[in-house]
């Protein structure tokens, strides 16, 4: 099994990236607890615009961006995080899963965060991300995690939970899925699929 966090931070050190780790970290340890050891891969989006930019006028990805979105088509699990601009996700963001094939995160678990100034902007979870992957047919984990600038460093009150309490319960609730996901089938390689096609033949 692998997670992939997509992380469409623009600066450095940038709060959606420390909100992607923070959610990964989670994520690993509970499903550490069940008994899996998970490596983690971390895609910077920021890193890439240029590579998105050509692709989308041209058709044809870098080798680097390819990387990007193979890892994200094999992921086990993923988390996105988006920054808020204008009361939606980035179009950084929006347009890395612009490239990716629609069928590609077909029942893959799918944590989403986003970051912001305000907590004024927290339903751009629901009205924006949850949408944008249930149209892609992922499985979207009930608790999404918002991240205003003043949530850092609290520790909730009596009526919401702080951040880490929403990380715990997020990471939590995408290892289930992830743990109780089919194991994908190695792809075969032309030599395997041949000898298996031998195999299957019957002479008499």
């Amino acid at each position: 099994m692998k997670l992939v966090a997509v992380s469409a931070g623009l600066s450095t050190p940038s709060s959606t990236r420390l909100l992607a780790d923070r959610l990964t970290e989670s994520a690993r340890g509970e499903l550490a607890d069940r008994g899996h050891v998970v490596p983690a891969e971390t895609i910077e989006l920021r890193e890439l615009a240029g590579d998105i930019a050509h692709h989308l006028v041209t058709g044809f990805p870098s080798p680097r961006l390819t990387a990007a979105i193979d890892a994200v088509a094999g992921a086990d699990g993923l988390i996105a995080v988006t920054p808020v601009f204008t009361a939606s996700y980035s179009g950084l963001f929006k347009s890395f899963f612009d490239l990716i094939d629609p069928d590609a995160l077909t029942g893959t678990p799918v944590l989403v965060a986003a970051t912001g100034g305000t907590a004024r902007h927290s339903l751009v979870l629901e009205h924006a991300l949850r949408p944008l992957f249930a149209y892609l047919r992922a499985a979207v984990v009930p608790t999404a995690v918002y991240a205003a600038s003043e949530d850092w460093g609290s520790g909730g009150d009596e009526y919401t939970d702080g951040l880490p309490a929403r990380i715990r319960r997020a990471g939590g609730e995408l290892a289930a899925l992830v743990a109780a996901r089919p194991a994908r089938a190695e792809p075969e390689d032309d030599v395997t699929a041949l000898e298996r096609q031998l195999a299957d033949l019957r002479f008499d």
